[in-house]
């Protein structure tokens, strides 16, 4: 096993354990299902994303590597993440701690619904890092970088961060939380602060940008914004 496929897969595995570990203790309920059945979409959507980009683009494996906070150059975008990193925590904690007080009675159908939106967000970031070789963890602009259109980006022009609030909408449900979901709002405004102080830098850096931005209209949600 490559180093890389050492570093990638082992912070996947890291990450599911957190989840889990967490989660278990807030709930207190070995036996909460729903968090079982989120974590074997999630370890099959993150471990098959992990290989296929292992194989097929190593380098932009590479420079997903590079996340967080710490991760961006940008003063505003560093501000930004703090805001989403504290944000993602928090709505981490609340499925856990409705769990085990019993506030939310989501019905099987939904949590599964909620599994299946889990899958399709993933989906739309493979698509995303299929299409989009430079689509980095962080923002920047790379010397050989072009402007994609294609793809999901023949959507919105920020398809990874659409796919993203897909993701966390199914992950409320997945765990069987309304409460989760009155953090939802909050998460779509840190997504669209970042990206439009993404587009800022873009528009100035990326040749070609602003004209890609004058064809396709919407950001994040087709026929919405």
């Amino acid at each position: 096993m490559s180093p890389l496929a050492k570093q990638a897969l082992g912070a996947s595995l890291r990450f599911l354990l957190f989840l889990a570990i967490l989660l278990l203790v807030l709930s207190g309920d070995i036996a909460y299902w729903q968090l079982w059945v989120f974590l074997a979409v999630l370890a099959v959507s993150t471990t098959a994303i992990t290989v296929y980009l292992l194989r097929h683009d190593p380098a932009l494996l590479q420079r997903r590597m590079a996340a967080g906070p710490k991760a961006e150059k940008d003063k505003a975008q560093r501000v930004i993440m703090g805001f989403a990193a504290a944000l993602f925590f928090a709505f981490a904690l609340l499925p856990g701690i409705d769990h085990r007080f019993g506030w939310s009675h989501v019905p099987p159908a939904l949590v599964i619904i909620g599994d299946l939106a889990v899958a399709a967000g993933m989906l739309v970031v493979f698509l995303v890092f299929r299409e989009n070789t430079f689509a980095a963890a962080t923002v920047a602009v790379h010397p050989d970088q072009k402007v994609i259109s294609s793809g999901p980006y023949a959507i919105v022009r920020h398809p990874m961060y659409s796919g993203a609030l897909v993701f966390v909408l199914g992950m409320s449900l997945a765990l069987g939380s309304w409460w989760a979901l009155l953090l939802f709002p909050a998460i779509t405004a840190v997504l669209a602060w970042r990206l439009v102080e993404e587009e800022k830098l873009l528009s100035v850096n990326l040749h070609g940008y602003q004209a890609y931005r004058e064809r396709r209209r919407y950001r994040l949600v087709p026929f919405v914004w």
